[in-house]
């Protein structure tokens, strides 16, 4: 039993062991259209075969070239598609054979388009009024939808009629116009995979042209050479394209016709008169055409229609030149060579300037109709040339040459004697004027040159000259030469001399200015030359005991100086010089002596290398800048490298900021500066910088330095000593005066009673200030104490009149018998104006009563309060007094009603004889009241009667009231 199912154990394990499995990797893929992928097939086991299979069921076979299968090895297979196109989606099926054993595996492909463009033209254009068809085809897969913006809104077709999608994606608008023109969003979107995309069209209406001439007629003239503009302006969209046309023919720029780049513009050269006519202007663009004429109206200048050149022979008794012309109207005609003038009838004597004598009476011009001639008597060589006739009228002129030819014997030119040196080639030139032209012999000795047994003589000839190159050998050489020249009019000869050339005299020294470590020279060129140009000049200087130092400069017409650099300072030096000549070396200048002066403090040691140099301009100045500590100011500081040979006269300085064109005003800086300073820079900002030497010959090559100040600090620095700035300083001292000015009238207000404060208190409050309450108590002492003989001052008081003390709030103030000490002098006599009305209106009703000599709650606080809370009027009378009708409050001042600022209930009748003693009057009433306990009803019949009324005695001459007083 063991054994059978061993066996069976391995039927099984050999039928797993020949099984076969596939696997694709990946199982599926999403592919873009236009991609390249791959796909690996795995088996498993032993296979055979691996195929792969389309979605449609055929087999892929090895030669398709977008979908190409490869076997890797025994086990894997590869599928590649190459360009993906939507025809590839699909399941492709992996399969693979063993025999009869088959396995298989598949992969799902898709293919997404991704939204693609195929027609998208931009710009597109139309006519103003045609229907547009705004072209986007888009393809994609999924099939994506079109939707249109303009100017980044939606296009709704729904709410503009003139607005349409149509199916295939395209913009249609009705009737475009010029404000429809613009950027157009074509946008296409994929609701399946949510991809978007979009192009944008730029639209453009053409708008049909409008043409307008500038002259509807032009007038022209027929000149030679002349031109007529003939001009029209047009407008439409785009720019329209202006050309002309005349007898319906196109005209092109060209020899008659030329054109403006934008066809406005018509030019018409070498007007005639079949020019003449009507001209069209033609405005076309995109849109259309229009057209406008403008009419040619064609004058006749002068012109010169016929002209003959002629040839005399010298001294021929009279030769004629003839010009004619044609014109309307009529032309005159007149002549001209070189520069003179001649017309009809004039008989002229002229010359060719600087060489040959005048001739008198040789010239004729005669004229008719439009023919003129030119008379020329007794001709001369000096007659040939050009002559010209000219034609004018009313309307223009013309000029046209006219030759005459002179046929004459040679005439010879030249310099007569030569100068040279044995060994050194000279040139004699023999100048030859002749027509026709002439032969040149040369002759030395009646023998003609060169000759066989000559060969340091060659001869060079020339259309109208004949050079003899002579190199002398020895002094026979120099001597006579003879140049002769013959033409069929005749021969002329000519000798010349080579002379034997000398070296140059000695220059002068004319000048010399010594400096520290340099010396100008200036020098006069020798008196003879030698007969040859002088080549150099030799320059020589030493100091004493020392050896000549020379070096040789190039002559050139301006040099006129030298400058010797180098030099020791405080140092004694002898100069000379001399010139050099083709010759050689002439004799040398008188010996100069002269001494360099100290060395300034400021200069560095001189170099012991002593040159000399020829004026030139200074090197460029080597810059370096400092910024300064204040941020926006530059030390810039400067050094010469070469001042040229010359001292340095000054310097210029210029800047700028980058940002702008305009150079600051020029700084020009003495020759010791070695620096300038700028300040007041803007902050943050590049400046540039240039600086230039000036010397005796001229400016050097700027130096450039660019820069950048610093940022403006934001706070102040607090260890660099700088201020605040004017504006804060102003505003602290108007807030310290402010509060000075507020401090002395406080102070004002509480002492003596005046100032700003106090005029508010009365004019707004009517209150006096806190400090009248003492000050009345002394003013009413005083009044006492100067006379107390006197009556006693009503004062009337309504009962519900509330005070300081009846609420219980300070201590009590003091009465008419409070001791008062130190009586001010002066208050007796600030009696006010209204004193005597309130003395006489209470002293009348004083006389019946008497005040009690003591009183009872003087030291009482008990009964003071009792009389605060008491709401019957009290009177101090020791009688009863008759009664005082009161019709109208009176003011101490006599002004009539004042304004209170107590409580509303409060009544407005009080009388004071003190401006100053209400909180003291209060306090008289407490004690009044205390006394007037055991009063009849008499007296309070009367105290009703008169309106509740308190009276106390004050002294009558108290200081004069204010508007603080109550109404009696």
């Amino acid at each position: 039993m063991l054994q059978i199912k061993d066996i069976l154990w391995g039927f099984l394990y050999i039928a797993c062991a020949v099984a076969i499995q596939v696997q694709v990797t990946p199982t599926h893929r999403e592919i873009s259209v236009g991609e390249s992928k791959f796909f690996l097939c795995e088996v498993v086991g032993d296979a055979k075969d691996i195929d792969w299979f389309a979605p449609n069921g055929e087999k892929i076979l090895p030669n398709n070239p977008n979908i190409q299968v490869s076997r890797n090895d025994e086990t894997t297979s590869t599928l590649t598609i190459y360009h993906a196109d939507v025809d590839h989606a699909g399941i492709y099926k992996c399969v693979a054979k063993n025999g009869d054993k088959e396995a298989q595996a598949t992969v799902q492909v898709k293919i997404f388009q991704k939204i693609t463009f195929k027609n998208v033209p931009s710009p597109q254009e139309f006519n103003e009024g045609d229907d547009a068809d705004i072209v986007c085809d888009v393809v994609g897969s999924p099939v994506p939808f079109i939707i249109w913006k303009h100017k980044g809104a939606r296009i709704q077709p729904n709410k503009d009629v003139r607005y349409n999608i149509m199916e295939n994606g395209h913009l249609l608008i009705r009737g475009i116009k010029k404000i429809d023109e613009g950027a157009y969003n074509c946008e296409a979107r994929v609701m399946e995979t949510g991809e978007i995309n979009f192009k944008m069209i730029n639209v453009i209406v053409n708008v049909l042209p409008t043409i307008r001439a500038r002259q509807s007629e032009v007038n022209g003239t027929a000149d030679m050479g002349g031109s007529i503009l003939l001009a029209c302006d047009a407008d439409g969209y785009p720019e329209p394209i202006v050309t002309w046309a005349h007898n319906n023919v196109i005209l092109e720029s060209g020899d008659k016709y030329s054109l403006t780049e934008d066809g406005s513009e018509l030019v018409i050269k070498d007007v005639i008169k079949v020019d003449e006519g009507d001209y069209t202007c033609i405005a076309r663009n995109k849109a259309g055409e229009m057209s406008q004429e403008v009419s040619l109206n064609v004058f006749v200048q002068a012109k010169i229609t016929y002209l003959n050149n002629q040839t005399a022979t010298e001294f021929d008794d009279e030769v004629t030149l003839t010009c004619e012309a044609s014109g309307d109207p009529t032309p005159s005609i007149s002549w001209s060579f070189q520069n003179r003038m001649f017309s009809e009838g004039e008989q002229a004597s002229w010359t060719r300037p600087d060489q040959y004598e005048s001739h008198d009476g040789n010239i004729v011009v005669r004229s008719h109709a439009r023919v003129s001639s030119l008379h020329l008597k007794n001709v001369d060589f000096t007659y040939a040339g050009e002559y010209l006739c000219t034609a004018s009228n009313s309307i223009g002129q013309d000029n046209q040459p006219v030759y005459l030819e002179v046929r004459y014997a040679p005439k010879i030119l030249g310099v007569v004697a030569v100068y040279t040196w044995e060994g050194n080639p000279a040139n004699i030139s023999c100048g030859v004027e002749a027509h026709p032209g002439a032969s040149v012999t040369w002759f030395r000795d009646g023998l003609q040159v060169p000759s066989v047994n000559t060969s340091n003589v060659k001869i060079y000839s020339t259309q109208s000259s004949s050079s003899l190159e002579v190199s002398p050998e020895s002094q026979s050489d120099f001597g006579s030469y003879n140049c002769t020249a013959t033409n069929e009019m005749g021969t002329e000869s000519k000798e010349f001399i080579l002379i034997q050339a000398e070296v140059p005299s000695s220059p002068e020294i004319q000048r010399l200015e010594p400096f520290s470590s340099s010396a100008v020279l200036e020098f006069d060129e020798p008196v003879s030359f030698g007969g040859v140009p002088i080549i150099k000049y030799r320059l020589q200087w030493r100091s004493d005991g020392q050896d000549w130092t020379g070096r040789d400069y190039d002559a050139t017409e301006d040099l006129t100086e030298f400058t010797i650099g180098g030099l020791t300072p405080d140092t004694n030096y002898e100069v000379k010089m001399s010139a050099i000549n083709g010759k050689g070396e002439g004799e040398s200048s008188a010996v100069v002596k002269f001494k360099t002066g100290p060395i300034p403090s400021s200069e560095a040691p001189p170099l012991i290398v002593t040159t000399v140099t020829a004026l030139r301009e200074p090197s460029t100045p080597k810059l370096e800048a400092l910024v300064q500590n204040q941020g926006n100011a530059l030390k810039v500081n400067w050094m010469m490298q070469d001042d040229g040979g010359s001292p340095i006269n000054h310097y210029l300085v210029r800047y700028k900021a980058k940002h702008v064109s305009d150079w600051k005003p020029e700084i020009r800086m003495p020759r010791s500066s070695e620096y300038v300073v700028l300040s007041g820079l803007d902050w943050n900002t590049e400046y540039e910088i240039r600086i230039v030497a000036v010397n005796q010959k001229g400016k050097s090559e700027p130096g450039i330095l660019s820069f950048r100040t610093a940022t403006e600090p934001t706070t102040m620095p607090g260890a660099s000593g700088s201020g605040l700035s004017t504006g804060a300083i102003v505003g602290i001292l108007i807030v310290v005066f402010f509060v000075l000015l507020l401090a002395v009238d406080v102070t004002c207000y509480f002492l003596n009673k005046c100032g700003v404060l106090m005029c508010i208190a009365i004019n707004f409050c009517g209150k006096a200030g806190p400090g009248a309450k003492s000050k009345d108590i002394e003013e009413g002492k005083a009044a006492f104490t100067k006379d107390e003989s006197k009556e006693p001052i009503v004062e009337v008081r309504t009962e519900e009149e509330p005070t300081q003390n009846q609420e219980g709030v300070g201590p009590t103030e003091p009465n008419e018998t409070t001791p008062l000490t130190e009586p001010e002098p002066a208050a007796a006599d600030a009696a006010s104006p209204a004193a005597p009305l309130l003395s006489n209106a209470t002293n009348s009703l004083a006389k019946s009563f008497s005040p009690p000599k003591d009183n009872p709650l003087k030291s009482s606080p008990s009964a003071q309060s009792a009389t605060v809370e008491s709401q019957t009027p009290l009177v101090d009378l020791s009688d009863t007094p008759k009664a005082v009708p009161v019709s109208e409050p009176v003011r101490a001042n006599g002004e009539g009603p004042q304004k209170q600022c107590e409580a509303p209930n409060r009544p407005p009748t009080q009388t004071d004889g003190s401006t100053k003693d209400a909180p003291h009057s209060l306090s008289r009433d407490a004690t009044t009241r205390a006394q007037n306990d055991g009063k009849t009803k008499d007296d309070i019949k009367t105290e009703d009667n008169n309106t509740a009324a308190e009276v106390k005695t004050v002294p009558n001459e108290a200081p004069q009231t204010n508007g603080n007083e109550s109404k009696a």
